[in-house]
C-alpha cells in the first residue's frame, strides 16, 4: 500500500433500528460525511511507523515451518481483490449475507454497501488498501465470531459516538496495521513481534485471522475508552497497535488465544 492520500466517510451515530438488529438504510437513517483526511494509505502509514517492541531487530532462523507458515500468508498478501473473478465477487457477496442475512443485495454494485460502512456504491474500489485477505478477514470474523462482528458492525456496544467510525474501512485499515505491525510482507519478520507471531502461526494456520478479529474488538474497546470521534480514528489505531504489541510479548503467551484481548470475542 503506497502513502497516497484518499477519503473517508464518517457514519453518523446509528438509528435504534440497527443497534436492535433491523437494517438500517444510509438514505434515512444514517447520514455520511466525506472528508478530505487520509483514511487509507496515509493516514495508516503514521500509525505503523510507531516505535515499540517493533523496534528490536531479533537475530533469528526461521524454522523449515515457519518458512512454510510465512510464504503461505504472503502468498495470501500477495492477492489484490478482482471484481472480474468471479470467485472473489461470491466472496463479497457471502459477506454482505453474514452481515444482513434479512436484506437481499440488489446487486454487487449497490448503494446498499454504505450501509456496511464502505465509502461508496462499490466496495471493489476500496480493497486496494487491504487486498482480498481483507475481506477473507471479514469473513472469518462474521463466520466465527458473529455476536461480536454484529455487536461492531451495528454499534451495539457502549456510549457510541455521534460520528463513528466506518465499520469496513476500518477493518480494512486493521488488516493493513497488522501487516506492516508483523513485517510480513519482508523475507523474515525484521522484529521480535513479528518472529514470536510466526511461532504462534506455526502451530495455528489461522493465527492472523484470529488476531484480525481480536484487533478489531480491541480497537472498539479504545474507541469507547477514549471516546474517540472519527477525526482520532488514527490515534484509536496507534494505541490498538501498541496495546497487541504488548500482548504478543506477554509472559505465558504460547499463542493467540492466550492473549488477554480474545477474551473480548464472543461466539
Amino acid at each position: 500500500m503506497d502513502d497516497r492520500g484518499g477519503s473517508f466517510v464518517a457514519v453518523r451515530r446509528i438509528s435504534p433500528r440497527l443497534e436492535q438488529g433491523s437494517v438500517y438504510h444510509s438514505s434515512s437513517s444514517a447520514e455520511v460525511v466525506a472528508g478530505s483526511a487520509a483514511w487509507l494509505g496515509r493516514g495508516l502509514s503514521c500509525v505503523c511507523a510507531q516505535g515499540s517492541h517493533g523496534d528490536s531487530r531479533p537475530s533469528f532462523d526461521l524454522t523449515p515451518a515457519q518458512e512454510d507458515c510465512l510464504q503461505q500468508l504472503q502468498s495470501r498478501i500477495d492477492v489484490a481483490y478482482d471484481s472480474s473473478i468471479p470467485q472473489h465477487q461470491e466472496a463479497l457477496k457471502g459477506l454482505w449475507k453474514l452481515a444482513f442475512p434479512e436484506e437481499e443485495l440488489h446487486g454487487i454494485v449497490s448503494e446498499q454497501w454504505k450501509e456496511m460502512g464502505w465509502q461508496g456504491k462499490d466496495p471493489s474500489t476500496d480493497f486496494r488498501g487491504g487486498g482480498f485477505i481483507s475481506l477473507e478477514n471479514l469473513l472469518y470474523f462474521a463466520k466465527n465470531f458473529p455476536k461480536s462482528f454484529q455487536e461492531l458492525l451495528r454499534k451495539q456496544v457502549g456510549d457510541r459516538s455521534v460520528w463513528e467510525y466506518p465499520f469496513a474501512i476500518a477493518g480494512i485499515n486493521i488488516t493493513f496495521m497488522l501487516i506492516q505491525m508483523l513485517g510480513l510482507e519482508a523475507v523474515k519478520p525484521p522484529s521480535i513481534v513479528g518472529e514470536t507471531f510466526l511461532r504462534f502461526l506455526s502451530v495455528n494456520e489461522s493465527a492472523f485471522d484470529l488476531l484480525y478479529c481480536i484487533a478489531f474488538k480491541l480497537m472498539d474497546q479504545q474507541w469507547l475508552s477514549m471516546r474517540a470521534s472519527y477525526m482520532e480514528f488514527n490515534t484509536v489505531m496507534k494505541s490498538t497497535r501498541r496495546q497487541l504489541e504488548r500482548e504478543i510479548m506477554g509472559e505465558d503467551i504460547t499463542g493467540i488465544e492466550d492473549m488477554p484481548s480474545y477474551s473480548l470475542l464472543s461466539q
